[in-house]
């Protein structure tokens, strides 16, 4: 069964464990290189990382390329999955064992975003505004959660366990991983006319996680049944699709690009890590994290001062994947 299967029937369960999780046979990548190398992408030095480990119940912090790493101070998460950061840094975490969205504000503070009727939550994203979008995986739809706090239902149809959304703000699109139908689907939001459309792919298999170039029209999907990240064009020119080259990903879940669009990171969740591959080709690197388990979401912030108070990871026991 593959990896992402299983993280859904997982979902489904509740299960206390990760037993049965496989591990694929891959050479290991080398670590990040330090920023003497000049392969960094511009802003990359001084931009932090943030993972949710699906199996430790903590969301790490790694300050790039060379650290350190951090436990971002959370309260009684149940299998953390998808994040997303807003303006003023507070990060977003679906506790997606426990039906809930927390927010952890810059300084450390944890509070729950109102919601209603929730059913496993998972990607999640986030308009300039502070209206927030989430893939409520387990009703099939997505809702939005507005600045002032009102929950409403983005219209969709025929949505099976959506999992990873991108948002594309200036053209008031958003893009939603369809996982159990195959598909990616772009909805309008934000007022703007149209009806859902299913993105031109190929050969997709449970899609999961979504990144988005907005300013190329690109759109980045972890196709996760087959083990690979494939680069759609989304834009009015049309484009072939692309399989990024990558290294033995093993069910890939979460994205993110760095802020100069250069490099991509990639949540291998059936490898415990996190790799980051060049857009264009290149050698794949792996992120030097520390104790980490099934890496689901990913959110990069870009350089500038520190913040979230965290608690130092030095020292903590590495999570062991139960079952393997």
């Amino acid at each position: 069964m593959r990896g992402a299967v299983l993280l859904t029937v997982l979902l489904v369960l509740g299960a206390p464990g990760t037993a049965g999780l496989a591990s694929a046979e891959t050479r290991p990548s080398p670590a990040v290189p330090s920023p003497r190398t000049g392969t960094e992408g511009a802003g990359a030095r001084h931009a932090s990382l943030y993972v949710a480990d699906y199996a430790g119940n903590d969301v790490l912090k790694r300050r790039l390329p060379r650290g350190p790493q951090t436990t971002v101070p959370t309260t009684d998460l149940t299998r953390p999955t998808y994040l997303a950061l807003d303006r003023s840094r507070a990060l977003y975490v679906a506790d997606t064992g426990d039906n809930r969205i927390v927010k952890v504000s810059a300084d450390g503070q944890q509070t729950t975003v109102p919601t209603q009727d929730l059913q496993r939550p998972l990607g999640l994203a986030l308009s300039r505004a502070g209206d927030l979008y989430i893939a409520d995986s387990f009703n099939d739809r997505v809702v939005k959660v507005s600045a002032g706090g009102q929950q409403t239902t983005v219209p969709t149809q025929g949505l099976l366990h959506p999992e990873g959304l991108a948002l594309d703000e200036a053209r008031k699109r958003l893009y939603v991983a369809d996982f159990v139908n195959d598909r990616v689907v772009r909805v309008p939001v934000g007022g703007s006319g149209g009806g859902q459309r299913t993105v031109r792919t190929s050969g997709l298999s449970q899609p999961t996680g979504l990144a988005l170039d907005a300013r190329a029209q690109r759109l980045y999907v972890s196709d996760s049944g087959n083990d690979r990240v494939v680069r759609v064009p989304v834009g009015a020119g049309g484009g072939a699709q692309r399989t990024v080259r990558t290294d033995g990903l093993s069910s890939p879940s979460g994205l993110a690009l760095d802020a100069a669009r250069k490099h991509l990171y990639v949540a291998d969740f059936g490898n415990d890590r996190v790799v980051r591959v060049p857009v264009r080709g290149g050698r794949q690197t792996t992120v030097p994290f520390t104790g980490l388990t099934t890496p689901v979401g990913l959110v990069l912030r870009p350089g500038g001062h520190e913040r979230h108070d965290a608690r130092p990871a030095a020292g903590k026991p590495e999570h062991p994947v139960r079952g393997r």
